[in-house]
């Protein structure tokens, strides 16, 4: 059983800052991939950035530049730095973790979301 619990959203203006953060918690043997997503009213959850393991990056062309995924291995945590928001960036922005538990299998969820909203 994995959960992950992401923090760090809130109301920002446009052309401002946010850290979000997420750990993933339980009977973990070792993360393959961590990641955020989003999802904003009436459309699809997108991808946002992920990290693996040894710090292989990969970011949705839309935040290219601004957005700054890191993790934390020895504390099965990332982050995401937002920086130059705009107000399309408004969405729920969700953890996603990959990883292998204690009994030998592999777990994927999500968290609960953070609530990321960016006015003009």
């Amino acid at each position: 059983q994995v959960q992950t619990v992401e923090s760090g959203g809130g109301l920002v203006q446009a052309g401002g800052s946010l850290r979000l953060s997420c750990a993933a918690t339980g009977k973990i043997l070792s993360i393959n991939e961590m990641g955020w997503y989003r999802q904003a009213p009436g459309k699809q959850r997108e991808l946002v950035a992920t990290v693996t393991r040894g710090g292989v990056t990969n970011y949705a062309d839309s935040v290219k530049g601004r957005f700054t995924i890191s993790r934390d291995n020895a504390k099965n945590t990332i982050f995401l730095q937002m920086n130059s928001l705009k107000p399309e960036d408004t969405a729920v922005y969700y953890c996603e973790t990959d990883a292998l538990i204690l009994d030998g299998s592999t777990w994927y969820g999500w968290g609960q979301g953070t609530q990321v909203t960016v006015s003009p």
